[in-house]
């Protein structure tokens, strides 16, 4: 049985996944998220900038076929070519698997080798913009492999990162151990009779094939992961306490795990209030909400507030406003667009031109991104102080504003989690912050303007859901306010 890199790779992102790829039913896998598929392009696309820049060798042989792979890299190695691209080595582990090293690139270095009066080094070209740990573990992988066939100890490998003019070197004294430790546990997994324990960590998870298959698995079980502030060190520190069902953690008291790790006597009570507004299936006010009148405040005009944005261009395409008037009962959206990247300037311009027009309406937005992007225009684009600094200190962030105040019985306190416990309904179901990215990408290369109009409606709908968010907390804290008095 062959393990790759890419095998390691995902198993640092989750012990579980590489046995359901090894014994899971492939009828319950998903076909590749588009955001995965985009990930891919843009590693491909990362990792040619990179070989356009340099002359190299590549092993010819036969596709799949790496015994021949193997034989033709060493071949390139004893006649001490410079520098070799997609080099293919071959290790045996623990009788009965077979390592598969295919490095992006291999650099000759002086030194001494079984080939002559040079080593190779490997050298992995990953997207990520800093070295994570998964990228340094891979690193030390292949270079345990390609040092074994030169009869080297290598010292270091290197790492190629995006938007990084220099490599980044990797202590192989540090990460090999590492690296052999969690080999050893990857065959564990995989020889084990049942897969790993469920864990759903949804920013790793929901781009995985099996995340379905998991998630109806974590519902079943009302696996406490399913549970807002419960992290994979949380989840330890409570299995230590054989608190690993919902009921168990109602009846905790906060100062039993407030000094553990992960933990503060806030978060302590917290989630415990957050597992009994779930086991309830009610909302709880927290101990240490915001005073109420910061919730229940209503302007006469309201402004809400949504950015689209595509990260590896740096750009914010789409700034959407939808204006809200209390006295007249309307409302107005606006969708300032950019077309083409160029037009970043221009829409900026006419967010502030719109907001100006109601210098005293709040501005609520959810997350702090909508914040920092401001600041980011404000910068770029040199808009005088007196334009930008009055705009943002109208920003009112409802994500803080529900979060320091209530625990609500859900399992996200995304957006949409928050506003479909409501009812509110995207008109486009599928549609995510992640397809816009995807979809807009699409749009550059093909021209087609109904995925600018997928975008758009997403945009709104994202705005309508801050406002239905905004609402139900102003009502709720509003009725609360009543029962005190009453």
């Amino acid at each position: 049985m062959l393990i790759n890199a890419e095998l390691l790779l995902q198993y640092q992102r989750c012990k579980r996944r590489p046995f359901l790829d090894t014994h899971g039913d492939y009828n319950q896998r998903e076909v590749s998220h588009e955001l995965l598929v985009k990930v891919q392009q843009d590693k491909f696309t990362h990792q040619q900038s990179v070989l356009k820049t340099l002359e190299y060798h590549k092993p010819n042989y036969p596709s799949g076929d790496w015994q021949a792979g193997a034989a033709a890299t060493i071949e390139l190695m004893q006649q001490g070519v410079d520098i070799i691209h997609r080099g293919v080595f071959l290790a045996n582990y623990a009788e009965k698997y077979t390592l598969l090293s295919r490095p992006d690139l291999l650099f000759k270095q002086p030194g001494t080798s079984s080939f002559g009066d040079w080593v190779y080094v490997p050298v992995d070209i990953q997207l990520g913009k800093r070295p994570k740990q998964e990228y340094q573990v891979i690193a030390a992988f292949h270079a345990e492999i390609v040092g074994a066939l030169q009869d080297v100890s290598l010292d270091i490998a290197w790492l190629i990162l995006r938007n990084k003019d220099l490599t980044h070197v990797v202590d192989l004294d540090k990460w090999t151990p590492q690296m052999l430790e969690i080999l050893a546990e990857y065959v564990q997994v995989i020889e084990s009779p049942e897969a790993p324990e469920v864990f759903i960590a949804r920013q790793k998870c929901n781009l995985c094939h099996w995340y379905n298959h998991c998630y109806a698995i974590a519902q079943s079980q009302q696996h406490l992961s399913l549970l807002p502030g419960v992290t994979p060190i949380r989840y330890t520190q409570l299995q230590a306490l054989s608190t690993t069902t919902l009921e168990a953690l109602v009846n905790t008291s906060p100062s039993t795990l407030e000094n553990l790790v992960g933990f503060d006597a806030e978060v302590a009570s917290k989630l415990i209030i957050q597992a009994q507004s779930t086991f309830t299936k009610r909302p709880l006010i927290l101990p240490y909400a915001l005073p109420i009148e910061n919730l229940t405040f209503t302007a006469p005009i309201e402004i809400y507030f949504d950015i689209e944005a595509q990260p590896d261009l740096n750009l914010n395409y789409l700034l959407g406003v939808l204006v809200v008037d209390r006295q007249t009962n309307t409302e107005q959206f606006y969708s300032f667009l950019a077309e083409t990247p160029a037009q970043e300037e221009l829409i900026w311009q006419q967010f502030l031109d719109l907001v100006w027009q109601y210098p005293q309406a709040p501005i609520y937005h959810f997350c702090a991104y909508e914040v920092d992007t401001v600041k980011k225009l404000g910068r770029l684009y040199r808009t005088p102080y007196s334009s930008v600094s009055p705009v943002l200190k109208r920003f009112i962030d409802i994500y803080e504003q529900l979060t320091q105040s209530v625990a609500l019985p859900i399992e996200s306190y995304a957006l949409k989690a928050i506003a479909r416990w409501l009812g509110f309904e995207w008109r486009d179901p599928e549609a995510t912050g992640a397809k816009c990215i995807y979809w807009y990408d699409q749009w550059l290369e093909t021209g087609d303007r109904t995925l600018l109009e997928l975008i758009q409606r997403y945009n709104e709908d994202d705005c309508r859901a801050t406002l239905t968010v905004k609402n139900w907390l102003a009502d709720f804290f509003q009725n609360e306010h009543t029962k005190r008095l009453a």
